[in-house]
């Protein structure tokens, strides 16, 4: 009598994967995705995708444009040799029928996978190798406030208009009025109080103001107070955003 004995053995994973997202200024994301490997052996990697929550979209930045054409950052090479690693780049936003309608996240969020195809040998048949996506969002408190619109440079002593947007992060109706105070390098132009709506929660309003910076350099925007009325509750943004401020050119040929 014979025993046969089946022993089953794990290939092991070649490849080690980071993920990081960063946020900007406005309500994207970009997620950095860095792939080694840490195996003996070359590694040839087939393909490198996303998937993501329905609400979202996103745009691959790993081409440059050359002489009309896109081509791959990373050259025509599909291979990692041993040790060797590479770094992709995703620009993440909410589409725009959800925009209006998705909540700031909080705490750690499911953000999908990524889905990596790889094989060993050119031959051989690809392996798919899936990283979960988790994001560790930091909260906003009640209310956020975040930049749409600003220029690049601004003259000293002329007016330019900037574009906030706020959204509520809580589970109440806000009634809101903006104030402006004025700062030693900030002026704010236009009539301070004013009534800027009530916002449900989740929902977000975008304003516009207008101010004047009477020093030169890189100033930091400061005096702004957003006050919920239903709760007698004032927030106070005194880095909302930076500028830098140039000289008048028509003065300076005067």
């Amino acid at each position: 009598m014979f025993l046969r004995k089946l022993c089953v053995f794990s290939p092991s994973q070649p490849l080690d994967v980071k993920t990081k997202f960063h946020n900007s200024d406005k309500d994207d994301l970009f997620l950095e995705v860095q792939i080694q490997n840490i195996s003996s052996a070359t590694v040839f990697i087939q393909n490198v995708s996303l998937e993501l929550p329905e609400k979202y979209t996103h745009k691959p930045l790993n081409t440059v444009n050359l002489d009309g054409r896109d081509e791959s950052t990373f050259g025509t090479r599909t291979f990692l040799q041993a040790t060797e690693g590479r770094c992709y780049l995703y620009h993440l936003q909410v589409k725009e029928e959800d925009s209006n309608s998705a909540r700031p996240l909080s705490g750690l969020t499911k953000m999908g996978s990524v889905k990596i195809m790889w094989k060993r040998e050119l031959g051989e048949m690809a392996m798919l190798y899936t990283v979960p996506l988790e994001r560790e969002a930091q909260s906003c408190g009640d209310l956020k406030l975040s930049l749409e619109k600003i220029p690049d440079t601004v003259v000293i002593e002329e007016p330019f208009q900037m574009t906030f947007k706020i959204t509520n992060c809580s589970d109440r109706i806000m009634s809101l009025i903006v104030r402006m105070h004025n700062t030693p390098p900030v002026r704010w132009f236009g009539r301070s109080g004013s009534y800027l709506g009530k916002l449900i929660p989740g929902s977000s309003i975008s304003f516009t103001l207008t101010l004047m910076c009477v020093q030169l350099g890189v100033i930091q925007i400061a005096g702004l107070r957003i006050i919920d009325t239903t709760v007698k509750t004032k927030y106070c943004y005194d880095g909302a955003a930076s500028v830098c401020v140039v000289p008048s050119m028509v003065k300076m040929k005067n």
